[in-house]
């Protein structure tokens, strides 16, 4: 490794191998990143001017949105930069700020999905007492945990990742995040710390996966019991459960290939690997919930109705 004692720079070493092909990348990704921002953006605009869509279902989808776009534009814009630069570098605080919005990006995500499948669960296993249990308080209490959980863990781990010595400024990623950082310190470092808080964070948002499996199963048993529970679950739950599904496969593809993959593999396709929870996730939640939520769908139908007479 170099022997270097202070990091101010970091190489982005995984843009190499795009290189060749950087024109159709960038416009390809460029295409695509304006597409999530218009569908997400186009979502968040439509539940908030519509007050037949102020309800909790439709504020956490909202919610989940604006956390796309957040994710989004923390990779993307630098991406782009990076694929006409001379050098793909980027400094010591712009990695430990890009590291923190991949990480607080996914683990939100994961959390807002915690509070969808509660609230879907209050509102077919509990219908009577959904309202009082699910008041707009109680909504803005979850929405503010869904957000602050995540800020405050991964703040801890950027926090102690400023305190290790760097013997190394090539990342052989994209982008920037927590254990790539941690990978570079110098043997002699203290890394336990860092492990501790990543262990601790994945045990976090497992037992939020363990929450929402334990909902589903609530359910599946409640709508097993009505047509109308089973009509609601299907309306209502599917669009959910597909979202979840896709996010959870792709970020623990990542992470269990981050952990312990093989750095064997070709850098385009550890590039892919990386990727899948940008690529998926931001532009796959908008289409799903705008074509299966019937009040979504009824709404663009009808503002498409109205550009078409005008």
């Amino acid at each position: 490794m170099d022997n270097v004692s202070v990091v101010r720079i970091f190489t982005l070493a995984g843009i190499n191998e795009t290189m060749d092909y950087r024109i159709a990348i960038f416009s390809l990704s460029l295409i695509y990143y304006c597409v999530i921002l218009f569908l997400n953006f186009s979502l968040v605009f439509i539940i908030v001017l519509d007050e037949n869509l102020h309800e909790p279902m439709y504020v956490l989808l909202c919610s989940i949105c604006i956390n796309a776009v957040y994710g989004t534009t923390g990779f993307y814009p630098k991406f782009l930069f990076d694929l006409f630069s001379f050098s793909q570098e980027i400094s010591y605080e712009g990695c430990l700020l890009q590291a923190f919005v991949m990480h607080s990006y996914a683990c939100c995500d994961l959390s807002i999905l915690a509070v969808m499948a509660y609230d879907r669960y209050l509102a077919i296993c509990h219908p009577l007492h959904y309202h009082s249990s699910m008041t707009r308080r109680k909504l803005a209490q979850l929405i503010t945990f869904s957000w602050l959980t995540p800020f405050c863990i991964l703040s801890l781990g950027i926090l102690l990742a400023t305190q290790l010595q760097l013997c190394s400024t090539k990342i052989k990623k994209l982008f920037c995040v927590n254990w790539t950082i941690v990978q570079l310190a110098c043997s002699h470092s203290n890394t336990f710390s860092n492990v501790i808080i990543s262990y601790a964070a994945i045990i976090i948002y497992v037992s939020h996966g363990i929450f929402i499996m334990w909902t589903y199963m609530c359910l599946v048993k409640t709508c097993t019991r009505s047509k109308d529970n089973r009509v609601r679950f299907m309306q209502t739950c599917v669009p959910h459960l597909v979202s979840l599904v896709m996010f959870l496969v792709v970020v623990l593809f990542d992470l269990m290939y981050m952990r312990f993959g093989s750095t064997d593999l070709p850098q385009s396709l550890q590039n892919f690997i990386a990727l899948e929870f940008l690529v998926l996730p931001p532009l796959m939640n908008p289409l799903i919930y705008g074509f299966k939520l019937t009040k979504i769908r009824n709404k663009i139908m009808s503002l498409v109705y109205v550009d078409v007479l005008l």
